[in-house]
């Protein structure tokens, strides 16, 4: 919530046995959600689950409705129902940078729409008279939606296949150079672009925040006399990340799936350090990354007393994990020198025929 701007009044858990098909939990939790709204003045209740359409309706209205015996003109203001998937696309939104990204954040969140037009359409039966482009006669306000929401859409998507053609030809370039490929992949947060900005100088954006990265950026780094790789930053995961969100970024996503080896970072000191790396390595799998190389990077070290810089090994000599911190730089030149012997160890490219 913090990261979307919001300010958090209150936490409120619930357990059940199954979802409520109207409102998701109880009426007796609604009642409880109601009246926190009410004590804390708040506007907004987010829910850390995914909600259909019908959900946020029913619990918009319930959330929103007036108490007994009291005025309905004095009632609060309406509350507005979000569930995960719209918190996460308001934070890409404000995330988003470069053009592309913004391409990519506006396709997720029209895909996402389309498949709701809930909030904010009480007109949805009403039916819209009129021809030409407003629609013709008899054309439900709902259907126009979707009409110019799926018109945007197609818009969008070839915008984002030429910047994707263009991307093809500057990887193809890479290949050709015969230079490994390496992406840094992890959990949101976990400090990817502060290690890409301590090993290539690059300047990437860092910031305490989930997402803060939200574009591929790519710079050469040289290692030793030979061994020259071409490494990217790439936007973090989180758990259960909504299927809008890897469609949309499916073509950014790319460049995680052709590397040649995958820096998977790991904030050691998150006490859901294990869940974390699942879920990365899930959605690595979604995208058809599952069995491109790893090495683990364990960092912010930094935070956790008793541990040290060190490359962890097998008993045949492969590399299990890392241990570095990318705010002080300790374990850098460890990790540097891994990546060197990655780079040594990869195939060169053929040569062209004369």
């Amino acid at each position: 919530m913090e990261s979307g701007g919001a300010e958090v009044a209150v936490t409120m858990r619930a357990r059940r046995d199954r979802p409520d098909p109207k409102t998701y939990v109880g009426s007796g939790k609604v009642e409880e959600i109601r009246d926190a709204l009410r004590e804390h003045r708040a506007e907004m209740v987010v829910f850390d689950n995914a909600l259909s359409a019908a959900q946020v309706r029913n619990l918009e209205k319930a959330l929103s409705a007036a108490e007994e015996g009291e005025d309905a003109k004095e009632a609060k203001d309406a509350v507005l129902v979000y569930d995960r998937t719209d918190l996460i696309l308001n934070i890409f939104a404000q995330r988003a940078q470069s053009h592309e990204g913004k391409l990519q954040v506006e396709l997720a969140r029209l895909e996402h729409l389309s498949t709701r037009l809930v909030r904010g359409w009480t007109h949805l039966e009403r039916q819209r008279g009129g021809l030409g482009k407003t629609g013709g006669p008899g054309e439900k306000q709902i259907e126009l939606d979707r009409r110019l929401i799926g018109e945007r859409v197609k818009k969008l998507k070839d915008q984002i296949k030429k910047l994707t053609k263009s991307r093809h030809t500057q990887r193809a370039r890479r290949m050709r150079s015969g230079q490994l490929r390496v992406a840094i992949v992890g959990y949101t947060n976990a400090g990817k672009s502060t290690l890409f900005n301590k090993l290539t100088r690059a300047g990437a954006y860092v910031a305490n925040q989930l997402f803060a990265t939200l574009d591929t950026t790519t710079r050469r780094l040289w290692l030793a006399p030979g061994a020259e790789i071409a490494l990217s930053d790439t936007v973090g995961f989180i758990r259960d990340l909504p299927h809008s969100l890897v469609d949309a970024f499916r073509a950014t996503l790319e460049e995680t799936a052709q590397a040649d080896l995958l820096l998977h970072v790991i904030d050691c000191a998150n006490p859901q350090r294990d869940e974390q790396l699942e879920a990365v390595n899930r959605v690595l799998a979604e995208i058809g990354a599952g069995d491109v190389p790893q090495i683990v990077v364990w960092n912010k070290i930094d935070q956790m007393p008793g541990l040290e810089a060190e490359i962890v090994r097998d008993t045949y000599g492969k590399i299990l994990n890392i241990k570095v911190s990318a705010v002080s730089g300790a374990g850098i030149d460890l990790l540097r020198s891994a990546l060197a012997e990655a780079a040594g160890e990869a195939p060169k490219p053929l040569a062209s025929a004369a």
